[in-house]
Protein backbone atom coordinates (compact mmCIF):
# COMPACT_ATOMS: atom_id res chain seq x y z
CA UNK A 1 0.00 0.00 0.00
CA UNK A 2 2.68 2.34 0.95
CA UNK A 3 4.82 1.57 -2.04
CA UNK A 4 2.07 2.10 -4.28
CA UNK A 5 1.20 5.06 -3.11
CA UNK A 6 4.57 6.27 -3.16
CA UNK A 7 5.13 5.51 -7.22
CA UNK A 8 1.81 7.45 -7.44
CA UNK A 9 3.37 10.37 -5.62
CA UNK A 10 6.48 9.61 -7.73
CA UNK A 11 4.68 9.43 -11.12
CA UNK A 12 2.55 12.61 -10.08
CA UNK A 13 6.23 14.24 -9.49
CA UNK A 14 7.16 13.64 -12.74
CA UNK A 15 4.23 14.33 -14.81
CA UNK A 16 4.30 18.05 -13.01
CA UNK A 17 8.04 18.26 -13.50
CA UNK A 18 7.44 17.28 -17.26
CA UNK A 19 4.39 19.70 -18.23
CA UNK A 20 6.40 22.66 -15.99
CA UNK A 21 9.95 22.23 -17.91
CA UNK A 22 8.34 21.53 -21.17
CA UNK A 23 5.84 24.63 -21.37
CA UNK A 24 8.35 26.66 -20.34
CA UNK A 25 10.75 25.49 -23.03
CA UNK A 26 8.09 25.66 -25.51
CA UNK A 27 7.27 29.25 -24.70
CA UNK A 28 10.73 30.61 -24.40
CA UNK A 29 11.45 28.38 -27.63
CA UNK A 30 8.62 30.32 -29.49
CA UNK A 31 9.11 33.64 -28.03
CA UNK A 32 12.93 33.13 -29.82
CA UNK A 33 11.51 32.49 -32.77
CA UNK A 34 8.87 35.32 -33.46
CA UNK A 35 11.48 37.81 -32.33
CA UNK A 36 13.63 36.06 -35.17
CA UNK A 37 10.53 36.47 -37.28
CA UNK A 38 10.10 40.13 -36.01
CA UNK A 39 13.91 40.65 -37.05
CA UNK A 40 14.62 41.93 -33.25
CA UNK A 41 17.84 40.91 -31.34
CA UNK A 42 17.22 40.02 -28.01
CA UNK A 43 19.40 43.21 -27.00
CA UNK A 44 17.35 45.36 -28.95
CA UNK A 45 15.98 46.87 -26.33
CA UNK A 46 18.51 46.36 -23.35
CA UNK A 47 19.13 50.41 -24.26
CA UNK A 48 15.91 51.55 -24.84
CA UNK A 49 14.78 54.92 -23.45
CA UNK A 50 11.61 56.04 -22.68
CA UNK A 51 9.33 58.87 -22.29
CA UNK A 52 9.20 59.92 -26.15
CA UNK A 53 6.66 57.48 -28.04
CA UNK A 54 5.40 59.79 -30.66
CA UNK A 55 8.66 60.27 -32.34
CA UNK A 56 8.83 58.79 -35.83
CA UNK A 57 4.78 58.55 -35.97
CA UNK A 58 3.03 58.34 -39.19
CA UNK A 59 -0.39 56.57 -38.44
CA UNK A 60 -3.65 57.91 -38.85
CA UNK A 61 -4.90 56.83 -36.00
CA UNK A 62 -7.07 58.86 -32.61
CA UNK A 63 -5.31 57.70 -29.74
CA UNK A 64 -6.99 57.86 -26.25
CA UNK A 65 -5.06 57.15 -23.70
CA UNK A 66 -6.36 56.08 -20.31
CA UNK A 67 -4.62 56.57 -16.90
CA UNK A 68 -6.74 55.54 -14.19
CA UNK A 69 -5.14 57.07 -11.01
CA UNK A 70 -5.79 56.65 -6.65
CA UNK A 71 -3.51 58.97 -5.08
CA UNK A 72 -0.49 58.96 -7.74
CA UNK A 73 0.55 62.77 -7.33
CA UNK A 74 4.28 61.98 -7.46
CA UNK A 75 4.49 60.23 -10.73
CA UNK A 76 1.28 61.10 -12.40
CA UNK A 77 3.07 64.47 -14.28
CA UNK A 78 5.69 62.73 -16.04
CA UNK A 79 3.29 59.89 -17.25
CA UNK A 80 0.96 63.01 -18.35
CA UNK A 81 3.76 64.66 -19.91
CA UNK A 82 5.37 61.54 -22.06
CA UNK A 83 2.21 60.69 -22.99
CA UNK A 84 1.06 63.90 -25.13
CA UNK A 85 1.34 64.18 -28.91
CA UNK A 86 -0.53 64.60 -32.29
CA UNK A 87 -3.91 62.96 -32.78
CA UNK A 88 -3.82 62.26 -28.47
CA UNK A 89 -6.05 62.84 -25.91
CA UNK A 90 -5.21 61.87 -22.66
CA UNK A 91 -8.05 60.83 -20.36
CA UNK A 92 -7.02 61.04 -16.24
CA UNK A 93 -9.16 59.46 -14.36
CA UNK A 94 -9.14 60.41 -10.41
CA UNK A 95 -10.66 57.73 -8.67
CA UNK A 96 -11.04 59.44 -5.11
CA UNK A 97 -7.56 60.49 -4.33
CA UNK A 98 -6.66 62.37 -1.11
CA UNK A 99 -3.77 63.95 -2.82
CA UNK A 100 -3.63 66.39 -5.24
CA UNK A 101 -3.39 63.86 -8.58
CA UNK A 102 -5.94 65.93 -10.30
CA UNK A 103 -4.14 69.11 -10.12
CA UNK A 104 -0.88 67.80 -11.06
CA UNK A 105 -2.14 65.90 -13.98
CA UNK A 106 -3.56 69.28 -15.08
CA UNK A 107 -0.44 71.10 -14.67
CA UNK A 108 1.46 68.59 -16.78
CA UNK A 109 -0.60 69.03 -19.51
CA UNK A 110 -1.04 72.63 -19.53
CA UNK A 111 3.01 73.10 -18.97
CA UNK A 112 3.29 70.46 -21.86
CA UNK A 113 0.91 72.66 -24.14
CA UNK A 114 3.19 75.26 -23.11
CA UNK A 115 6.12 73.89 -24.29
CA UNK A 116 4.55 73.24 -28.19
CA UNK A 117 3.52 69.86 -27.67
CA UNK A 118 -0.02 68.77 -28.95
CA UNK A 119 -2.67 66.55 -27.34
CA UNK A 120 -5.14 67.64 -25.04
CA UNK A 121 -5.62 66.25 -21.16
CA UNK A 122 -9.20 65.83 -19.34
CA UNK A 123 -9.22 64.58 -16.04
CA UNK A 124 -12.16 63.17 -14.77
CA UNK A 125 -12.76 63.11 -11.31
CA UNK A 126 -14.68 60.06 -9.52
CA UNK A 127 -16.52 60.79 -5.72
CA UNK A 128 -18.00 58.36 -3.13
CA UNK A 129 -19.72 56.20 -3.47
CA UNK A 130 -18.62 55.36 -6.73
CA UNK A 131 -15.02 56.02 -6.73
CA UNK A 132 -12.73 53.30 -4.82
CA UNK A 133 -14.89 50.29 -6.66
CA UNK A 134 -11.81 48.87 -8.82
CA UNK A 135 -9.42 49.80 -12.05
CA UNK A 136 -12.37 48.16 -14.21
CA UNK A 137 -14.75 50.56 -12.83
CA UNK A 138 -12.85 53.64 -13.09
CA UNK A 139 -12.02 51.97 -17.08
CA UNK A 140 -15.80 51.85 -17.97
CA UNK A 141 -16.43 55.23 -16.25
CA UNK A 142 -13.82 56.67 -18.56
CA UNK A 143 -14.39 54.96 -22.23
CA UNK A 144 -18.12 56.40 -21.65
CA UNK A 145 -16.44 59.86 -21.89
CA UNK A 146 -14.48 58.12 -25.05
CA UNK A 147 -17.45 57.33 -26.60
CA UNK A 148 -19.17 60.84 -26.22
CA UNK A 149 -16.15 62.59 -28.04
CA UNK A 150 -15.26 60.24 -30.31
CA UNK A 151 -19.05 60.46 -31.59
CA UNK A 152 -18.68 64.26 -31.23
CA UNK A 153 -16.29 64.74 -33.36
CA UNK A 154 -16.83 62.25 -35.71
CA UNK A 155 -14.09 60.19 -35.60
CA UNK A 156 -14.30 55.86 -36.77
CA UNK A 157 -14.31 53.83 -34.13
CA UNK A 158 -12.58 51.41 -36.08
CA UNK A 159 -9.62 53.73 -36.28
CA UNK A 160 -9.43 54.59 -32.85
CA UNK A 161 -6.93 53.25 -30.43
CA UNK A 162 -7.47 53.62 -26.73
CA UNK A 163 -4.62 52.66 -24.73
CA UNK A 164 -4.11 51.97 -20.98
CA UNK A 165 -1.55 53.21 -18.49
CA UNK A 166 -0.82 52.95 -14.97
CA UNK A 167 0.16 56.31 -13.32
CA UNK A 168 3.67 55.53 -13.17
CA UNK A 169 4.02 53.88 -17.01
CA UNK A 170 6.14 55.54 -19.64
CA UNK A 171 6.19 54.35 -23.60
CA UNK A 172 9.45 53.46 -25.09
CA UNK A 173 10.85 56.54 -27.59
CA UNK A 174 8.84 55.66 -30.63
CA UNK A 175 6.76 53.07 -29.16
CA UNK A 176 3.55 54.36 -31.25
CA UNK A 177 5.23 54.02 -34.66
CA UNK A 178 5.37 49.91 -33.71
CA UNK A 179 2.21 49.79 -32.05
CA UNK A 180 -0.04 51.46 -34.22
CA UNK A 181 0.47 49.67 -37.67
CA UNK A 182 -0.10 46.24 -36.35
CA UNK A 183 -4.06 47.96 -36.39
CA UNK A 184 -4.13 47.86 -39.77
CA UNK A 185 -4.86 44.36 -39.82
CA UNK A 186 -8.78 44.61 -38.87
CA UNK A 187 -8.66 41.36 -36.71
CA UNK A 188 -6.46 42.84 -34.66
CA UNK A 189 -8.03 43.65 -31.12
CA UNK A 190 -5.39 44.36 -29.02
CA UNK A 191 -1.82 45.23 -28.21
CA UNK A 192 0.63 44.51 -25.14
CA UNK A 193 4.18 45.43 -24.80
CA UNK A 194 6.34 44.14 -22.40
CA UNK A 195 7.27 45.66 -18.88
CA UNK A 196 10.50 46.85 -18.12
CA UNK A 197 11.13 47.72 -14.58
CA UNK A 198 12.48 51.39 -14.34
CA UNK A 199 13.81 51.54 -11.06
CA UNK A 200 15.35 47.67 -10.78
CA UNK A 201 18.57 48.52 -9.30
CA UNK A 202 16.69 49.82 -5.98
CA UNK A 203 17.49 46.62 -3.95
CA UNK A 204 16.98 42.77 -4.90
CA UNK A 205 13.13 42.69 -5.04
CA UNK A 206 13.42 45.18 -8.00
CA UNK A 207 16.33 43.46 -9.87
CA UNK A 208 13.80 40.28 -9.64
CA UNK A 209 11.09 41.65 -10.94
CA UNK A 210 12.73 43.10 -14.11
CA UNK A 211 14.02 39.13 -14.78
CA UNK A 212 10.60 37.89 -14.01
CA UNK A 213 8.76 40.53 -16.63
CA UNK A 214 12.22 40.86 -19.23
CA UNK A 215 14.18 37.57 -18.99
CA UNK A 216 10.78 35.65 -19.09
CA UNK A 217 7.26 37.12 -19.66
CA UNK A 218 8.17 39.36 -22.20
CA UNK A 219 9.90 36.03 -24.27
CA UNK A 220 6.87 34.10 -23.48
CA UNK A 221 4.41 36.87 -24.61
CA UNK A 222 6.22 37.15 -28.24
CA UNK A 223 5.74 33.34 -28.50
CA UNK A 224 1.80 33.64 -27.77
CA UNK A 225 2.29 36.59 -30.87
CA UNK A 226 2.26 33.34 -33.03
CA UNK A 227 -1.04 32.30 -32.06
CA UNK A 228 -2.46 35.75 -31.33
CA UNK A 229 -3.47 35.20 -27.92
CA UNK A 230 -1.45 37.83 -25.92
CA UNK A 231 -2.32 38.32 -22.89
CA UNK A 232 -3.33 41.96 -22.20
CA UNK A 233 -1.74 43.49 -19.25
CA UNK A 234 -2.93 46.91 -17.07
CA UNK A 235 -0.34 49.48 -18.20
CA UNK A 236 1.04 49.74 -21.82
CA UNK A 237 -2.33 47.96 -22.70
CA UNK A 238 -4.20 49.09 -26.63
CA UNK A 239 -7.41 48.07 -27.85
CA UNK A 240 -9.51 49.14 -30.63
CA UNK A 241 -12.67 51.24 -29.57
CA UNK A 242 -14.49 49.04 -32.09
CA UNK A 243 -13.67 46.08 -30.39
CA UNK A 244 -14.29 47.61 -26.79
CA UNK A 245 -17.71 48.35 -27.99
CA UNK A 246 -18.52 45.02 -29.46
CA UNK A 247 -18.25 43.76 -25.62
CA UNK A 248 -21.33 46.03 -24.63
CA UNK A 249 -21.12 49.37 -21.97
CA UNK A 250 -19.16 48.11 -19.26
CA UNK A 251 -15.69 46.00 -21.15
CA UNK A 252 -14.22 46.06 -18.27
CA UNK A 253 -14.96 43.34 -15.54
CA UNK A 254 -14.70 43.63 -12.01
CA UNK A 255 -12.14 41.18 -11.92
CA UNK A 256 -9.08 41.18 -9.47
CA UNK A 257 -7.43 40.90 -13.23
CA UNK A 258 -9.45 43.22 -15.41
CA UNK A 259 -6.62 43.00 -18.15
CA UNK A 260 -6.88 39.37 -18.37
CA UNK A 261 -10.60 38.98 -18.35
CA UNK A 262 -10.69 41.51 -21.13
CA UNK A 263 -7.93 39.36 -23.15
CA UNK A 264 -10.53 36.55 -22.70
CA UNK A 265 -13.34 38.75 -24.17
CA UNK A 266 -11.45 39.46 -26.76
CA UNK A 267 -10.26 36.83 -27.94
CA UNK A 268 -13.57 34.33 -28.14
CA UNK A 269 -15.06 37.04 -30.44
CA UNK A 270 -12.07 35.90 -32.86
CA UNK A 271 -9.93 39.25 -32.05
CA UNK A 272 -6.51 39.10 -32.52
CA UNK A 273 -4.01 39.77 -29.23
CA UNK A 274 -0.82 41.05 -30.90
CA UNK A 275 3.19 42.21 -29.22
CA UNK A 276 5.68 43.96 -30.88
CA UNK A 277 9.44 43.50 -30.17
CA UNK A 278 10.47 46.72 -30.53
CA UNK A 279 8.27 48.63 -27.85
CA UNK A 280 8.13 48.18 -24.56
CA UNK A 281 6.19 50.03 -21.29
CA UNK A 282 8.23 51.01 -18.21
CA UNK A 283 7.01 51.11 -14.95
CA UNK A 284 8.11 51.22 -11.31
CA UNK A 285 8.78 47.44 -9.24
CA UNK A 286 7.74 46.93 -5.72
CA UNK A 287 10.55 47.59 -3.15
CA UNK A 288 8.79 45.95 -0.26
CA UNK A 289 8.60 42.51 0.07
CA UNK A 290 5.08 42.62 1.76
CA UNK A 291 3.44 44.98 -0.70
CA UNK A 292 5.07 42.58 -3.24
CA UNK A 293 3.33 39.74 -1.93
CA UNK A 294 -0.14 41.32 -1.76
CA UNK A 295 0.08 42.03 -5.27
CA UNK A 296 1.54 39.22 -6.46
CA UNK A 297 -1.60 37.44 -4.64
CA UNK A 298 -3.86 39.87 -6.27
CA UNK A 299 -2.44 38.22 -9.55
CA UNK A 300 -2.61 35.16 -8.60
CA UNK A 301 -6.24 35.50 -7.55
CA UNK A 302 -7.40 37.01 -10.47
CA UNK A 303 -5.99 34.58 -12.61
CA UNK A 304 -6.84 31.65 -10.50
CA UNK A 305 -10.67 32.66 -11.37
CA UNK A 306 -10.35 32.98 -14.79
CA UNK A 307 -10.58 29.42 -15.25
CA UNK A 308 -14.47 29.85 -14.84
CA UNK A 309 -14.18 31.28 -18.14
CA UNK A 310 -12.49 28.00 -19.89
CA UNK A 311 -16.16 26.63 -21.17
CA UNK A 312 -16.30 29.70 -23.07
CA UNK A 313 -13.33 29.52 -24.68
CA UNK A 314 -13.63 25.93 -26.05
CA UNK A 315 -17.01 26.48 -27.19
CA UNK A 316 -16.18 30.05 -29.06
CA UNK A 317 -16.59 29.76 -32.97
CA UNK A 318 -14.48 32.15 -34.07
CA UNK A 319 -11.27 31.02 -31.83
CA UNK A 320 -8.92 28.77 -33.54
CA UNK A 321 -7.88 25.48 -32.05
CA UNK A 322 -4.48 26.43 -31.53
CA UNK A 323 -5.70 29.77 -30.07
CA UNK A 324 -7.91 27.99 -27.75
CA UNK A 325 -5.26 25.76 -26.78
CA UNK A 326 -2.77 28.34 -26.11
CA UNK A 327 -5.10 29.97 -23.61
CA UNK A 328 -6.11 26.86 -22.08
CA UNK A 329 -2.82 26.22 -21.15
CA UNK A 330 -2.22 29.22 -19.77
CA UNK A 331 -5.12 29.61 -17.42
CA UNK A 332 -4.37 26.07 -16.23
CA UNK A 333 -0.80 27.33 -15.38
CA UNK A 334 -1.42 28.00 -11.27
CA UNK A 335 -3.60 24.90 -10.90
CA UNK A 336 -1.72 22.32 -12.65
CA UNK A 337 1.64 23.93 -12.38
CA UNK A 338 2.10 26.20 -9.58
CA UNK A 339 0.00 24.80 -6.48
CA UNK A 340 1.16 20.78 -7.21
CA UNK A 341 4.71 21.83 -7.45
CA UNK A 342 4.39 23.68 -3.89
CA UNK A 343 4.23 20.33 -2.16
CA UNK A 344 5.88 18.30 -4.78
CA UNK A 345 8.90 20.22 -4.47
CA UNK A 346 9.26 19.80 -1.04
CA UNK A 347 8.70 16.19 -1.61
CA UNK A 348 11.34 15.92 -3.98
CA UNK A 349 13.39 17.60 -1.60
CA UNK A 350 12.93 15.43 1.21
CA UNK A 351 14.00 12.12 -0.84
CA UNK A 352 16.77 13.49 -2.46
CA UNK A 353 18.23 14.34 1.22
CA UNK A 354 17.15 11.46 2.74
CA UNK A 355 18.39 9.22 -0.50
CA UNK A 356 20.82 11.33 -2.87
CA UNK A 357 20.89 8.04 -4.82
CA UNK A 358 16.99 8.42 -5.77
CA UNK A 359 17.59 10.26 -8.85
CA UNK A 360 20.55 8.64 -10.73
CA UNK A 361 19.84 4.92 -9.51
CA UNK A 362 16.00 5.10 -10.72
CA UNK A 363 15.58 1.69 -12.97
CA UNK A 364 18.95 1.28 -12.01
CA UNK A 365 21.00 -1.47 -10.17
CA UNK A 366 22.58 0.13 -6.71
CA UNK A 367 25.38 -1.55 -8.10
CA UNK A 368 25.46 0.28 -11.24
CA UNK A 369 27.14 3.61 -9.58
CA UNK A 370 27.67 1.92 -5.99
CA UNK A 371 31.27 2.23 -5.23
CA UNK A 372 32.61 4.23 -8.18
CA UNK A 373 34.07 7.36 -8.12
CA UNK A 374 30.92 9.04 -10.11
CA UNK A 375 28.76 8.28 -7.62
CA UNK A 376 28.18 11.68 -5.80
CA UNK A 377 29.17 14.20 -8.74
CA UNK A 378 26.36 11.95 -10.56
CA UNK A 379 24.19 12.66 -7.94
CA UNK A 380 24.77 16.59 -7.24
CA UNK A 381 24.14 17.09 -11.13
CA UNK A 382 21.32 15.22 -11.11
CA UNK A 383 20.22 17.40 -8.61
CA UNK A 384 21.45 20.81 -10.22
CA UNK A 385 19.54 19.90 -13.40
CA UNK A 386 16.54 19.14 -11.88
CA UNK A 387 16.14 22.00 -9.72
CA UNK A 388 18.34 24.92 -11.49
CA UNK A 389 18.09 24.23 -15.74
CA UNK A 390 15.10 26.97 -16.10
CA UNK A 391 17.73 29.16 -14.01
CA UNK A 392 20.40 28.48 -16.66
CA UNK A 393 18.02 29.22 -19.45
CA UNK A 394 16.62 32.56 -18.02
CA UNK A 395 19.96 33.66 -17.28
CA UNK A 396 21.12 33.78 -20.77
CA UNK A 397 18.10 34.91 -22.30
CA UNK A 398 18.17 37.88 -19.49
CA UNK A 399 22.03 38.62 -19.91
CA UNK A 400 20.87 38.55 -23.86
CA UNK A 401 18.41 41.18 -23.26
CA UNK A 402 20.45 43.62 -21.66
CA UNK A 403 24.28 43.59 -21.63
CA UNK A 404 23.91 46.17 -18.40
CA UNK A 405 23.02 43.44 -15.90
CA UNK A 406 26.22 42.00 -15.99
CA UNK A 407 26.87 38.19 -15.99
CA UNK A 408 27.00 37.55 -12.09
CA UNK A 409 23.91 39.20 -11.48
CA UNK A 410 22.56 37.31 -14.23
CA UNK A 411 22.84 34.10 -13.05
CA UNK A 412 22.22 35.06 -9.43
CA UNK A 413 18.99 36.34 -10.47
CA UNK A 414 18.18 32.99 -12.61
CA UNK A 415 19.39 30.75 -9.71
CA UNK A 416 17.15 32.77 -6.69
CA UNK A 417 14.05 31.80 -8.91
CA UNK A 418 14.44 28.87 -7.01
CA UNK A 419 14.02 30.66 -3.60
CA UNK A 420 11.60 33.00 -5.02
CA UNK A 421 9.69 30.53 -5.81
CA UNK A 422 8.47 30.32 -2.43
CA UNK A 423 7.02 33.81 -2.30
CA UNK A 424 5.06 32.49 -5.61
CA UNK A 425 3.90 29.15 -3.28
CA UNK A 426 2.97 31.33 -0.79
CA UNK A 427 0.74 34.07 -3.24
CA UNK A 428 -0.99 30.81 -4.93
CA UNK A 429 -1.96 29.58 -1.49
CA UNK A 430 -3.19 32.72 -0.22
CA UNK A 431 -4.97 33.55 -3.31
CA UNK A 432 -7.10 30.03 -3.19
CA UNK A 433 -7.91 30.43 0.69
CA UNK A 434 -9.08 33.75 -0.22
CA UNK A 435 -11.50 32.32 -2.91
CA UNK A 436 -13.05 29.77 -0.69
CA UNK A 437 -13.86 32.49 1.47
CA UNK A 438 -15.05 35.16 -1.22
CA UNK A 439 -13.02 37.42 -0.71
CA UNK A 440 -12.43 39.99 -3.92
CA UNK A 441 -11.21 42.83 -2.07
CA UNK A 442 -7.61 44.18 -2.86
CA UNK A 443 -5.34 47.27 -1.76
CA UNK A 444 -3.53 49.41 -4.63
CA UNK A 445 -0.16 49.06 -4.38
CA UNK A 446 1.62 52.51 -3.15
CA UNK A 447 4.02 54.11 -5.79
CA UNK A 448 6.85 55.43 -4.60
CA UNK A 449 8.15 59.04 -5.25
CA UNK A 450 11.18 59.98 -8.14
CA UNK A 451 13.53 62.51 -8.78
CA UNK A 452 12.66 64.78 -11.56
CA UNK A 453 14.74 63.78 -14.79
CA UNK A 454 15.02 59.67 -13.45
CA UNK A 455 15.45 57.96 -16.98
CA UNK A 456 15.00 54.10 -17.06
CA UNK A 457 16.73 52.20 -14.56
CA UNK A 458 17.00 54.81 -11.66
CA UNK A 459 19.91 56.60 -13.65
CA UNK A 460 19.68 60.47 -13.24
CA UNK A 461 19.23 61.15 -17.27
CA UNK A 462 21.54 64.27 -18.24
CA UNK A 463 18.33 65.84 -19.25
Amino acid sequence: MKNALLKTVDTIGCTVIGLSAGYLALAMGAGLLELRRQRAKLRSQGDTSYGRPHLGRRDPYHLYVLVPCLNEESVIGTTVGGLMGPRTTVVVVDDGSDDATGAAAEQAGAAAHAAGQLGEVTVLRREPPHARQGKGEALNHAIRVVRERVAAREQDPAQTVVCVMDADGRLSDRALSHVMPLFDDPRVGGVQLGVRIRNRRSNFLTWFQDYQFWAMAAVTQFGRNLTKTVSLGGNGQFTRLSALDSLGERPWSQSLTEDLDLAISLAVRGRRLRTTAHASVDQQGVSDLRRLIRQRTRWYQGHMTAIGRMGEIWRAPRMGHLAALEMFAYLLVPWVLDLPWSLLFQYCLYWFLRSPDVLVLRGRPAAAVNGTRLRLPLNLLAWYLLAFAPALATSWTYLRRDKNVGLPRALLLGHSFVVMNYMSFLCAWRALFRMLRGQTGWTKTTREAEGVGVAAGGVPSAA
